[in-house]
């Protein structure tokens, strides 16, 4: 009876502990995020930081998934519809209000220390802000910058790069003059969103911000000024003819064949032009915020950040800030900033923040400060089409800049 009583305890004792080793001391939780694929952080870098963040809590799971950029949005409206999906995403500086306005992220306002509110670069806030809350923090920043050629500059007499736009066209005019460059200067200009980056930037520049309907605050009349600008640039025959039809890449193939004098483009034309070892002008490329506007400004700068929100839906949004909170904190951002320019104000005078970059970091310094964003709206897809086709329509004749103006807000409203 003893020795029956015996094995019969022993028995249930294995099964309490096979059923001890299947269940943890602490429940695991899972998260799943998206992300860009081919970011400025590499996906390589990604799962990198996503493991140190498992490593310092071991009791979480993420999965990753990486998409297109023109698939991002689609993907997160497509998994909050149907009731599955990411509890983190990454998103464009141009949905917070459309993401608020359908309830696709959470308001995280509440969360966000002083710390964060102080340190964090005020432009960057612009990335994830709508409507005086906020939908997560801001994570890749990036903005346009002015591009110049140093050595034509100096062929042409020139002893530093443009601080207005009015001084743009005079020194790209003196390199026509002298036969260096018959168009010293190349624009993105096709119909597609970078249009409407380039037209935010000149509106920055003379003084304007824009209201969510598309028109303009601060300086009235800077949405009409940055258009005569566009067009008097590309009648001047300064600007390189194939300007109208250019995206971001054609722009940054002309400038490093040694084509243009200027360009306005995104920040990895600064790293890639410099060293790709096709660049016809690596060595020669000088980088500066864009330029102000005379009576105006000093500088300007277009949002084209991305931010790291929580979604709605999230059966875990405490472990989803965690997430954020890590990928986003000044030793992660630091470590990676040979990719990205950090959000924190601060990380712009750590040595690993600036070797080798000094330039780009410099620019950035001032230009990731003070940069707008476009049109915060839930209704963007929209006005960002009729910004597109009436900047067009001036460039090509079609319309007077006033007349285009007036049919886009026509549209946004």
């Amino acid at each position: 009876m003893v020795k029956r009583r015996t094995t019969l305890t022993t028995l249930l004792g294995l099964i309490f502990l096979a059923t001890w080793a299947a269940f943890p001391l602490h429940a695991e939780t899972r998260l799943r995020a998206l992300f860009m694929e081919g970011s400025a952080y590499g996906d390589a870098e990604i799962r990198a930081m996503t493991g140190r963040f498992t490593a310092a809590h071991p009791e979480m799971r993420v999965t990753l998934d990486f998409a297109p950029y023109e698939d991002l949005r689609d993907l997160t409206l497509g998994a909050t519809d149907s009731g599955t999906g990411y509890d983190v995403v990454v998103f464009d500086a141009i949905w917070p209000a459309e993401y608020a306005d359908r309830q696709i992220l959470l308001d995280v306002t509440a969360r966000i220390t002083p710390e964060m509110r102080a340190g964090i670069l005020p432009g960057a806030w612009t990335t994830v802000d709508y409507a005086g809350h906020s939908y997560g923090l801001p994570w890749l920043l990036d903005t346009k910058y002015l591009f110049y050629n140093k050595q034509i500059l100096a062929r042409a007499g020139i002893p530093a790069p443009p601080a207005t736009w009015e001084a743009l066209l005079e020194q790209a005019r003196i390199i026509a003059d002298k036969g260096i460059l018959d168009h010293p200067v190349v624009w993105g200009w096709a119909g597609t969103e970078g249009i409407v980056c380039d037209f935010t930037t000149l509106v920055a520049a003379f003084g304007g911000r824009f209201a969510p309907d598309g028109t303009t605050t601060g300086n009235p009349g800077a949405a009409g000024e940055a258009l005569r600008y566009m067009v008097e640039s590309h009648a001047s025959g300064l600007a390189h003819p194939g300007s109208i039809g250019f995206q971001d890449e054609d722009v940054r193939r002309v400038f490093e064949s040694g084509q243009a004098a200027f360009a306005l483009n995104w920040s990895y034309m600064y790293r890639l032009s410099n060293n790709h070892r096709d660049s016809g002008v690596a060595g020669s490329v000088g980088i500066a915020p864009a330029p102000g506007a005379v009576g105006h400004s000093l500088s300007a700068a277009v949002n084209g950040s991305m931010g790291l929100g929580i979604t709605a839906r999230s059966p875990n949004p405490d472990a989803a800030w965690d997430y954020v909170a890590f990928l986003t904190n000044p030793a992660e951002q630091n470590a990676q900033a040979q990719s990205s320019l950090p959000v924190w104000a601060a990380s712009y005078d750590d040595p690993a923040v600036t070797t080798g970059q000094r330039a780009l970091v410099d620019a950035g310094r001032i230009a990731l400060r003070d940069m707008i964003p476009r049109p915060a709206t839930p209704r963007y897809q929209g006005l960002s089409e009729a910004l597109q086709t009436a900047i067009r329509d001036a460039l090509l004749g079609r319309a007077t800049p006033e007349e285009a103006l007036a049919a886009a807000a026509a549209i946004g409203n």
